[in-house]
């Protein structure tokens, strides 16, 4: 009988070196998410083009700061035709990680054109297909722009905390009006605009329509379902967001562990108080003294309430003396740590 020959042995494949992601122009890479900032399209393409943006050179603060910013000095090229915009959120409910507003604009006429390109409620649809028609937005830079407003979860909590609380929604309008009244000092004649409500539909209509005369406002809950303007704005908004958490950089070293590479660990989930992985995160990194990293907003009751029993305990001195303390006979500051008479250590009002 013969032998048997030997099937000849495969030398391995090489292993392919996994491609990148696709870098999304909305999102900043490599650094920490400190301050809210705000990207426009429009501003990319005309700095490619050796124009200057409109508002060059002017640092964005928080969304109050940047509604209430002045007129632009440079004077304004108009373009052409009449626009429709559409305005819609990411990231409201969630206790890590910014809330996203996105807008996107197109003429009137392209309305149709935005139909067949596929836009539907972003919520409904797999990560895969909305990155999908964020790239299709993009191809079709010339036809449909966009911009966006990342609101940090500093800038969120800072505001939530203050003692005459800037409340999320009071928030959310000014970043909308902002970035509406940015897209018109570009130059642009915005004559239609459907907005995602926040709050009262019809008392959120009205505030728009003070501040803009003579845009036709739509305002209406599921506008993103129903217009595909909104539909590309959500998309554009939630991409965003997501992206910024894949990728998110932790200012704080060793937080959460370190991948294989190097890299601190996201495993946050989702960011809302409901998900599983939000929840063992949130367990997993908590300082008695610092709270939680910059990815929390410390204005949301998860993380408030995690501080409020399981941080450190605190005695703020001063604080205003109550009549009793005043005629107790004991001296201001007698029960200080020692650490402050040591180094005979004062509180200051002013430098």
């Amino acid at each position: 009988m013969a032998p048997r020959k030997r099937a000849a042995s495969r030398s391995p494949s090489p292993q392919r070196t996994p491609e990148p992601p696709f870098h999304f122009p909305t999102v900043r890479r490599g650094e920490a998410l400190f301050d809210s900032y705000t990207f426009h399209s429009v501003d990319e393409a005309r700095a490619a083009a050796g124009g200057a943006a409109v508002g060059e050179g002017k640092g964005k603060g928080r969304a109050q700061e940047d509604a209430e910013g002045e007129q632009d000095e440079k004077e304004v090229r108009k373009v052409e035709g009449e626009w429709m915009l559409g305005v819609d959120e990411a990231g409201r409910g969630p206790a890590l990680g910014p809330q996203v507003y996105g807008i996107a604009f197109c003429q009137l006429a392209y309305s149709d054109a935005l139909k067949e390109m596929g836009f539907a409620d972003s919520k409904t649809l797999t990560d895969p297909l909305r990155e999908e028609l964020f790239k299709d937005i993009l191809q079709h830079k010339d036809d449909v722009k966009y911009a966006v407003t990342v609101m940090s979860p500093a800038d969120i909590s800072m505001g939530m905390l203050r003692k005459q609380p800037y409340n999320l929604n009071a928030q959310s309008h000014d970043v909308t009006i902002n970035l509406i009244r940015e897209v018109v000092e570009r130059g642009y004649n915005v004559k239609e605009c459907y907005v995602d409500t926040v709050g009262p539909a019809a008392d959120y209509q009205a505030k728009l329509s003070s501040h803009f005369p003579t845009i036709s406002f739509t305002v209406t809950s599921k506008a993103d379902a129903l217009f595909p303007i909104v539909s590309a704005a959500s998309i554009v908004a939630k991409v965003t967001r997501d992206r910024i958490l894949d990728e998110w950089t932790f200012a704080e070293p060793g937080v959460g562990g370190e991948g294989e590479e190097g890299e601190a660990v996201r495993v946050f989930g989702s960011g809302y108080p409901s998900d599983p992985k939000t929840v063992a995160w949130l367990q997993d990194n908590f300082d008695p003294v610092f709270g939680f990293p910059n990815v929390a907003r410390f204005s949301w009751a998860p993380v408030k309430n995690a501080l409020l029993k399981k941080g450190a305990a605190s005695k703020w001195d001063d604080e205003p003396s109550t009549i009793q303390k005043y005629f107790s006979g004991q001296p201001a500051g007698a029960d200080r740590a020692p650490l402050f008479k040591d180094y005979n250590l004062v509180s200051v009002g002013e430098f």
